[in-house]
Formats: structure tokens, C-alpha cells, sequence
């Protein structure tokens, strides 16, 4: 699956160990208190839903951090932008994030 980094490149990313080398891979795969920079949105995601994830804020660049999981799992509430938005697992698997150290790690 292939999606655009900050500089327009088209770039791959899959959940498998391809992803673990460019270390591109997606929302669902954080744990609560775990953030990521957005580098891109799966060319797969389009119309109503990718608008939507736009108009979260979910763009290039864009820090995500994983607070809260549901009981069952699904969905997963995450901070973007200072707003907390639930989002499916569906949805965090279209969404491509480069994971960062958390707050106070180097």
C-alpha cells in the first residue's frame, strides 16, 4: 500500500516486516500512551472518510497519541490536535505513523 511522505514522495507501507524497515506503519498498532507523527493517509481511504480524517487534523506531520481503549477494543479514543476523537480500528489502519519517543525519552 503506498501513501505521499511530507514531500509528496510516494512511499510503501504495509503492516508486515516491510514496514518495520522503512519504520512506517499504522494507528492501530499503538498501545494507549503511545504517539506518532502522521506521514500520510492509505490512497485506499477516499471520499466521506478520508474527508473526515482531514478534517480531524489527521495530516503530514500531525502528532497522535493513543489514550484509551475501549473494553472491547474497538474503538480506540486518540488525542489529534488537543481533541479527543474515537476511531475504529478500520479507520487507524488507513492512517500511516512514523512512531516518536515518548514525552521526556531521547
Amino acid at each position: 500500500m503506498s501513501v505521499r511522505d511530507l514531500e509528496g514522495r510516494v512511499v510503501q507501507a504495509t503492516s508486515g516486516p516491510e514496514s518495520l524497515q522503512s519504520g512506517l506503519e499504522t494507528l492501530s498498532a499503538l498501545e494507549p500512551g503511545e504517539s506518532a507523527r502522521v506521514v500520510g493517509i492509505a490512497e485506499v481511504c477516499q471520499g466521506p472518510q478520508r474527508r473526515r480524517l482531514l478534517d480531524l487534523g489527521v495530516v503530514p506531520g500531525t502528532r497522535i497519541t493513543a489514550e484509551l481503549r475501549s473494553a472491547s477494543g474497538d474503538p480506540v479514543a486518540y488525542e489529534i490536535r488537543g481533541a479527543l476523537i474515537a476511531l475504529r480500528r478500520e479507520q487507524a489502519e488507513w492512517i500511516r505513523v512514523r512512531r516518536e519517543p515518548a514525552e521526556g525519552e531521547d
